[in-house]
């Protein structure tokens, strides 16, 4: 990621022409002390005359999530708020979207959580939703107002900041190492398979998996499988626009041992297979 610029992708959300009709949706590069560890900030505010339903395909990332649910038109005061950490979560996520809403959220790296919280495994946030207080004790209601009462984007980034440079996170040579490789996975389609990943890092499969274990969140070969699924998921938006891509030399590109397995893959993480998907089927 660039110190400049957040990504400007949208590798990940399911139909995202779609959500950028119901929704504002924006990102924010953090101070310039965090950026070691954080993909960027993610906001969200929507008023909807009907409910709307976002399907994302996370990513090997912990977030920090503040949000706020009320009606449309009501004090801000009446709305129901709360702030969580989302760990990496292994299965297809729903949201349903009512009314009107405010979401901040923190996207770390993959890797970047644990200096912020050295006293546990990723691993132990994997697939689960806690309020910040359990993992951030002493941080009550005077953060949750902060990051979501003010007008502009500006006074909320510079409340996440706050908030996490207050975290004060701890070095941790380890966890730079865990960002390293996730990103040569990300950016290197060759590594297809843990054992290149051995091959290109130096490290045996059981170390590998034990240092994503502790401060990625999930092994190697479930991140190497998920950026596959994003590649596919990007190959099949564009395809609405741009012709049927061909489906086979994808997989083989993406390191499959044939096209039935990537639909496989694909329908069990997305719902639809990626034909269907592409025709504009709608995921339930």
């Amino acid at each position: 990621m660039s110190d400049s610029a957040p990504r400007r992708d949208t590798r990940g959300i399911v139909d995202p022409a779609e959500l950028l009709t119901h929704v504002r949706f924006r990102r924010h590069v953090p101070a310039p002390e965090l950026r070691p560890y954080l993909e960027h900030y993610w906001l969200i505010d929507w008023e909807l005359p009907e409910p709307y339903a976002t399907h994302v395909v996370p990513h090997p990332s912990v977030n920090i999530v503040f949000q706020r649910y009320g009606a449309i038109g009501a004090p801000a005061t009446e709305a129901d708020a709360s702030a969580e950490v989302t760990g990496i979560g292994l299965d297809l996520f729903t949201q349903k979207l009512t009314e009107a809403g405010r979401v901040c959220g923190v996207q770390f790296r993959p890797g970047g959580f644990r200096p912020f919280a050295p006293a546990w495994p990723v691993s132990a946030w994997t697939g689960r939703r806690v309020p910040l207080p359990e993992v951030f004790p002493g941080r009550g209601d005077d953060v949750l107002s902060g990051v979501l009462s003010p007008d502009t984007d500006h006074a909320r980034v510079a409340a996440l900041d706050a908030f996490l440079l207050a975290r004060d996170p701890a070095p941790d040579p380890a966890a730079d190492r865990a960002m390293e490789l996730v990103e040569l996975i990300r950016g290197d389609r060759t590594i297809r398979k843990v054992s290149r990943l051995s091959a290109a890092s130096g490290l045996s499969a059981r170390s590998l998996q034990r240092l994503f274990s502790t401060h990625v969140g999930v092994g190697p070969k479930w991140v190497i499988l998920r950026y596959r699924i994003h590649e596919a998921l990007e190959r099949a938006e564009a395809a609405e626009a741009g012709g049927t891509p061909d489906w086979a030399a994808l997989a083989a590109e993406l390191g499959y041992s044939d096209q039935a397995h990537l639909v496989r893959d694909f329908t069990a993480t997305i719902g639809v297979p990626p034909t269907a998907y592409a025709r504009g089927v709608s995921v339930s």
